[in-house]
């Protein structure tokens, strides 16, 4: 797997979504989570993002994570680089001349 740190020219894979790490509560109810205090289990691993205008969820493992985890970053990387583009891009195109016509 291509699992390359960020170089400017060769962004490698880009995946969009958030991570998180979550801890949850099961439904039994006579298990450690429930106790006082709760021992809750976890950390999970949760990949969450836009699919077909829904929300998905998916929960990776750690071998996933460390695969996957530099192609969030390489992906949040790629947005902030358009968002410099696009800032930089009004901003020359408000100042043309021409507009004053």
């Amino acid at each position: 797997m291509n699992t390359s740190p960020w170089s400017p020219g060769k962004t490698g894979f880009a995946l969009p979504g958030t991570l998180a790490d979550r801890m949850t509560r099961c439904g039994h109810s006579t298990c450690r989570c429930h106790a006082d205090p709760p021992r809750l289990h976890g950390p999970y691993h949760q990949w969450t993002r836009k699919k077909d205008g829904k929300t998905t969820t998916r929960i990776l493992t750690g071998d996933q994570l460390a695969d996957y985890g530099p192609w969030f970053d390489n992906h949040r990387r790629l947005r902030e680089l358009i968002a410099e583009l696009e800032e930089l891009s009004l901003a020359i195109a408000e100042a043309d001349p021409r507009w004053n016509r």
